[in-house]
């Protein structure tokens, strides 16, 4: 259905894209500062799917609205702008609570892991640089004359999600063992989890200011 040239070609592709730090990589690693290693690892499962639900909806349909609708294209991109902006909010507002949870056991709940999860889907799904980037690259590794469209861009946009997962877990375990120099004072761990809420809040409000290259 697809040849092997087409998938390499493709998986190159998308290597290059995200190994250049955008959205997704920022938001892992104010993640990692703000909140931990183990959190920042869901976030980048959690941000994965919401990316192959893109992938997903582009199979489907969306790929083609986004490309004609600046307005589609806007909603998203400030729904995850505004996502973002929330969440740097809550972590600059809270920053001197993370020396308090480092200092007593905190017992993880499945409500906890599903928030986090949610988190980095929300952040995932909205990231404006991989719709676009599926939304008009994607269909042009499409073999259309071979028919099964929808299967041939499920097959191919596995790719994101995979090698973002790898990509994205070393930049986690890298910010996650600077948190840990940080946390051995709690002075330099306030300034850790405000320093990460900016970034987050500066993050959402770049996405929300930067328009379609189209």
């Amino acid at each position: 259905m697809i040849s092997p040239g087409h998938f390499a070609a493709f998986a190159a592709l998308v290597f290059v894209m995200v190994v250049v730090p955008g959205p997704s990589v920022l938001f892992t690693i104010s993640r990692a500062l703000t909140v931990g290693r183990r959190d920042a690892l869901l976030t980048v499962a959690g941000n994965a799917a919401g990316v192959y639900l893109q992938v997903v909806a582009v199979a489907f349909g969306l790929g083609v609205l986004v490309r004609g609708s600046a307005t589609v294209f806007t909603v998203i991109k400030l729904a995850g702008a505004a996502y973002l902006i929330y969440l740097g909010v809550q972590a600059f507002r809270h920053r001197r609570r993370l020396s308090e949870a480092l200092a007593s056991a905190v017992r993880t709940t499945p409500g906890r892991t599903l928030k986090v999860l949610r988190d980095g889907f929300v952040v995932g799904f909205a990231n404006p640089k991989s719709i676009v980037f599926l939304a008009a690259v994607l269909p042009q590794f499409v073999d259309y004359p071979a028919g099964q469209v929808p299967a041939q861009i499920l097959l191919l946009g596995v790719c994101l999600p995979v090698i973002a997962v790898l990509s994205d877990s070393l930049w986690a375990l890298t910010a996650g063992a600077a948190r840990d120099w940080f946390a051995r004072s709690p002075r330099r761990l306030e300034l850790v989890g405000g320093t990460g809420g900016l970034v987050m809040i500066g993050l959402g409000a770049g996405i929300a200011l930067t328009g379609r290259k189209d």
